[in-house]
């Protein structure tokens, strides 16, 4: 008799355990809404992977739940990654993709970007990043080495931006006359800036970005592609008569702050869920932007998009951004320097 209580106590906590087990995958996120967060304006390059992504990324999660791609543009995706820190769920029903520059602000700008990178989520990257610098045919800049006796009016966003930040910290270590003209909410306005002749030319874009958005340009037609920023060579690139930026540089210094830029390429399409996402969540989600970027509908959608497809894994991202907040705080501290804005020397009051 005794025993038979005993059983049936064992019996009804198992039951009980069973009915406060959590969900499966399946049943977790079954007729759920997942916000894809995309860290950038409508119409540039890093929209159009977020967005594709989007398309093709659900049937890779169990449940196969809706997906909603929801733009929050803005300080080159620091807006966005605030966000995700204070108000994103932290159930697994928001991810997102960001600016690399974004990941690493703290570490260069900590009074401005207060958020805790090593706290997010690494899912993976879609790509490597190469950047370049363009000019207008009719600008006086035909190649790289003009740009010591040359200024080059260019579009840019915020500090923070790559098309702000490649330029202003060329004009501090080589001495270029990039004339930087910040203030553009994205590329899509820069491009449009250089085309009607407000500005003369473009620093720090993506090459996957201006094949999407300008295939004529990214042919050499209209514009000149003058220097690259890759770890390694860029054949297209090279071929249109753009020189490696490593060929300008002249001490080790340059060389170390150069790397800190690039580097931050290896890691070019970043995606991140908030903190305190479940570990198994976390899982899914990187395995399943892993098939979604290896499969045939999403690189259907790529090639018709003409985007460049290379991924790295989730904890491939987190380690590359390990290593450059491990940077000696001396070094890091030149950086910074190296993307402050110039000061204006004061004019000398006349004698009067």
């Amino acid at each position: 008799m005794v025993l038979s209580r005993y059983f049936s106590v064992l019996g009804g906590l198992a039951l009980a355990a069973l009915l406060v087990a959590p969900a499966t995958a399946a049943e977790f996120y079954k007729g759920k809404q997942v916000e894809l967060t995309i860290g950038a304006n409508p119409g540039g390059g890093y929209n159009a992977y977020a967005r594709a992504t989007a398309r093709n990324v659900a049937q890779f999660i169990p449940g196969n739940p809706t997906i909603i791609p929801r733009n929050r543009g803005g300080a080159g995706s620091r807006l966005a990654l605030n966000w995700m820190l204070a108000k994103a769920k932290r159930d697994g029903t928001v991810f997102g993709a960001f600016f690399p520059s974004a990941l690493i602000d703290p570490l260069i700008r900590p009074k401005r970007s207060k958020y805790d990178v090593t706290k997010f989520n690494f899912l993976g990257s879609i790509n490597k990043t190469a950047r370049q610098c363009i000019a207008r045919k009719d600008a006086k800049v035909k190649k790289f080495t003009d740009l010591f006796k040359h200024e080059l009016t260019i579009g840019a966003t915020a500090r923070g931006g790559s098309t702000r930040d490649f330029a202003v910290m060329l004009n501090k270590i080589l001495g270029t006359k990039f004339k930087v003209i910040s203030g553009y909410k994205g590329s899509a306005g820069i491009m449009l800036a250089v085309e009607r002749g407000e500005v003369q030319g473009l620093c720090g874009y993506a090459w996957s970005s201006l094949k999407k958005a300008r295939p004529d340009w990214a042919r050499g037609e209209k514009v000149n592609i003058f220097v690259t920023f890759t770890m390694k060579p860029h054949k297209p690139m090279e071929a249109l008569g753009a020189e490696p930026i490593w060929k300008f540089l002249k001490t080790d210094k340059q060389r170390k702050i150069l790397s800190f830029f690039i580097k931050q390429q290896e890691f070019g399409r970043p995606y991140v869920a908030p903190p305190d996402v479940p570990k198994d969540r976390v899982k899914i989600l990187r395995v399943a932007l892993k098939k979604t970027w290896a499969s045939p509908g999403f690189l259907s959608d790529a090639k018709k998009l003409r985007l460049d497809v290379d991924p790295i894994s989730g904890p491939q991202v987190e380690k590359l951004v390990k290593e450059l907040y491990a940077l000696p705080k001396d070094l890091v501290a030149e950086i910074v320097a190296t993307t402050k804005k110039p000061r204006k020397k004061k004019k000398k009051k006349k004698k009067m």
